[in-house]
C-alpha cells in the first residue's frame, strides 16, 4: 500500500507521472463543527482512501485526522493563490487522483472559497460527489425554536458597526429568520445595535456548538448580552427571528 504523507503545498505533475485511464472524483466532505466524533462513517472511509485532501486549514484537518487515526496527504486550499491551487488540483483530478475537499469545520462552501474548485471540476466534466454531514447553520437553526421552512443566511457578519447596522436593518424587515456567523467583535456590535433598533425582537445565539462549552441563548438582544457576561465563545451563529410567527 502506498504510504501517504502530509504536506502544505502541492506541486504540478506531468501526466506520465500519474498515468490513468479515468478522471478522479472530487468529494466535498463535511467535517465536524466542534466535536471530532461527529465525522460520519462514510466521511472517514473517503478521507482514508483519497489521494489528496484539500483543506482550508491543514493544521486543523491534521488534528481531526489524527483523532481518527487517518494518514493522508493534506494540501492547503486557501486563502491565497486560489486560482493556481485550483489549476493544480484540477490537473491531478484529470490524471485520475481522487481528492477530498474539506473546510476547517462543517460543510465546505458554506462561507468559504470551495466553490471555485467545485465549479472548475464541473467545467472539466469531473465527477463531484457530496459527502454530507455537520453544518453549524442547520445545527443552530434546528435548536433555535423558530420556523425552519425557510431562512436567510448572510455568511460572516462584518465587523464594521456601520455595515452591521445595514445588515440588521434588512434582517428586521424579513418575514423569515436571518442567520449569520459572528466573531466576538461583530456579535458585540450587533447585540448593542439590536438593543437600540429592535429591543423586543427575538434573538438566538448558538455558541460553540457540539463543544463542552456549548450554549444556546434565547431572548431579546439585551437579555442575550446579559447572559453572555463577556464570554461569547469561539464559534458564534446569530439568528434573528423573522416577522412571521
Amino acid at each position: 500500500m502506498r504510504t501517504k504523507r502530509s504536506q502544505q503545498t502541492l506541486e504540478p505533475t506531468t501526466t506520465s507521472e500519474y498515468p490513468s485511464s479515468r478522471t478522479g472524483t472530487l468529494y466535498v466532505v463535511a467535517v465536524p463543527i466542534g466535536h471530532p466524533d461527529d465525522l460520519t462513517v462514510r466521511a472517514i472511509r473517503i478521507l482514508r482512501t483519497v489521494e489528496i485532501i484539500a483543506s482550508e486549514d491543514p493544521i486543523v484537518t491534521q488534528q481531526l485526522l489524527a483523532h481518527h487515526h487517518i494518514h493522508a496527504t493534506v494540501t492547503s486550499y486557501g486563502p491565497c493563490n486560489l486560482k493556481e491551487k485550483v489549476r493544480v488540483l484540477v490537473q491531478r483530478l484529470r490524471q485520475g487522483a481522487d481528492i477530498a475537499l474539506v473546510s476547517d469545520c462543517g460543510s465546505p462552501l458554506i462561507a468559504d472559497p470551495g466553490h471555485l474548485l467545485v465549479a472548475a471540476a464541473h467545467a472539466h466534466h469531473i465527477p463531484v460527489v457530496p459527502v454530507p454531514g455537520p453544518s453549524a447553520v442547520i445545527a443552530a437553526l434546528t435548536t433555535a425554536g423558530l420556523p425552519c421552512d425557510s431562512f436567510y443566511f448572510l455568511g460572516h457578519l462584518p465587523n464594521s458597526p456601520t455595515r452591521i447596522a445595514r445588515c440588521l436593518t434588512d434582517a428586521l424587515k424579513r418575514e423569515i429568520p436571518t442567520m449569520a456567523f459572528c466573531s466576538e467583535t461583530s456579535i458585540a456590535h450587533a447585540l448593542q445595535a439590536l438593543t437600540v433598533m429592535a429591543p423586543r425582537c427575538r434573538v438566538v445565539l448558538a455558541c460553540d456548538l457540539t463543544r463542552s462549552s456549548e450554549r444556546i441563548l434565547c431572548g431579546t438582544p439585551r437579555q442575550i448580552r446579559q447572559k453572555l457576561c463577556g464570554r461569547a465563545g469561539k464559534d458564534l451563529t446569530l439568528i434573528i427571528a423573522g416577522t412571521r410567527r
